[in-house]
């Protein structure tokens, strides 16, 4: 492994790194970018409105699915040529959407393209454990939570922006250009960066062997399943705080936008600050208090469903929520990959599906009382919290002979 930001950049060339980062904006841009024309996608396809919905529900499974196929044949076949293949079928299916004829169509065509979409998320983590270690695997894990916050602000602002020169069908268009943007970086910059000794061999019998492992791994399972639950507040946070802020307290779109703005950038902010705070603290502690914050926030929702409260009470909550979560997840992530560099993609591919999957769980429950209601909001959040806490409690356990890695303890882990 590289021991120096020289050697990484000698090694596999100074613009990998912002490739990878970039690589991690296809679940969100594919999730947010055509949201502004939604209802109009409803109208020309004489759809219902669930069944549209349905199109972004079909994208989160996508992704979710896709993350866990490519981690292992990642492992098995190398990154650059599994990640060609899932830029190309992005784009393939990025034109279907466009091209689809019927509600029912776009609905396969989306759970293709979230498919397709899972490569890059799950190349862009295992990649960096290839090319990092030590607290450059931390803060990179650091830059990756920044970018996707920055594309969950960007996707519904330039998707509006699209939208007012072309229609929803021009959206996936534009899905289709980024994706051919990123298969043209792909090919011209992005290396092998897991070399043939160390792929994993023996086909599907030793992938489930890899699966055992990881699961039968206290620290990963830990990891994992503390940001499956983090990331199913935020997925909660996304599914009921505009019904909350527009429907209770009455706050325009434009009042709204700030609101999901602010909390956007305390997800980017908490996120660069945590691979800083693990870096120079620890990762335990680092972990502990983003997911403190995090209580508060949800402690608040609760206080706020009982009690009726002024609206800005609603919003530091929900800041202080999304802030926290985005604290846990570069130490979290780190937690979970460190221990296995050899099989990066399948751990990363079980990482990706269960902050996906719980998020997908987690999203229907705000609406169970009326999609106005904050309490069922607050106890689905502080669930959430509560759980990510107890299995944080695995993940930070230490082990006879390892123990919890340590900043100084990085370096020794191959």
């Amino acid at each position: 492994m590289p021991s120096s930001v020289t050697d990484t950049s000698r090694r596999f060339g100074r613009l990998l790194p912002p490739l990878l980062l970039l690589l991690t904006v296809f679940g969100p841009i594919s999730m947010d970018l055509y949201l502004p024309v939604l209802p109009a996608l409803t109208v020309e396809l004489g759809a219902v409105t669930s069944a549209a919905q349905l199109t972004v529900t079909a994208c989160l499974i996508g992704l979710a699915g896709g993350q866990l196929v490519a981690g292992p044949l990642s492992d098995r076949f190398g990154r650059r040529g599994v990640l060609l293949i899932g830029v190309i079928a992005y784009i393939v299916t990025s034109l279907l959407c466009a091209l689809s004829p019927s509600i029912e169509l776009l609905i396969s065509a989306r759970l293709v393209q979230g498919l397709a979409g899972g490569v890059g998320i799950v190349i862009a983590q295992a990649a960096g454990r290839d090319v990092y270690e030590g607290p450059r695997l931390i803060r990179f894990y650091g830059r990756l939570t920044v970018i996707g916050g920055l594309a969950a602000i960007v996707g519904p602002l330039l998707g509006g922006q699209v939208a007012l020169l072309t229609d929803w069908r021009g959206l996936f268009v534009a899905l289709a250009a980024i994706g051919v943007v990123l298969l043209a970086a792909t090919i011209w910059l992005f290396p092998e960066t897991l070399p043939v000794d160390e792929r994993r061999t023996g086909g599907f019998a030793q992938t489930g062997r890899d699966f055992r492992t990881l699961l039968t791994d206290s620290r990963f399972v830990g990891a994992v399943l503390n940001q499956g639950f983090m990331y199913a507040a935020i997925f909660a946070y996304l599914a009921g705080a505009t019904y909350i802020l527009q429907g209770v307290y009455g706050l325009s779109p434009q009042q709204y936008a700030l609101a999901f703005g602010l909390n956007s950038a305390g997800f980017m902010v908490f996120g660069f600050a945590a691979g800083r705070a693990a870096e120079r603290w620890s990762l335990q502690r680092t972990l502990a208090l983003g997911i403190a914050i995090s209580a508060v926030g949800a402690a608040g929702l609760v206080f706020a469903g009982v009690v009726p409260t002024p609206v800005w009470v609603v919003v530091v909550s929900l800041f202080l929520l999304v802030s926290g979560a985005a604290l846990t997840s570069p130490p979290a992530t780190t937690l979970a990959l460190a221990d296995h560099p050899r099989i990066a993609g399948t751990a990363s591919s079980l990482l990706g599906m269960v902050r996906f999957g719980l998020g997908g769980v987690a999203a229907p429950l705000v609406g169970i009382a009326g999609a106005a209601a904050i309490l069922p909001l607050g106890i689905v959040t502080a669930s959430c919290v509560v759980l990510a806490a107890v299995a944080s409690l695995l993940a930070t356990r230490r082990r006879v002979g390892t123990g919890v890695p340590t900043d100084a303890e990085f370096a020794s882990i191959h």
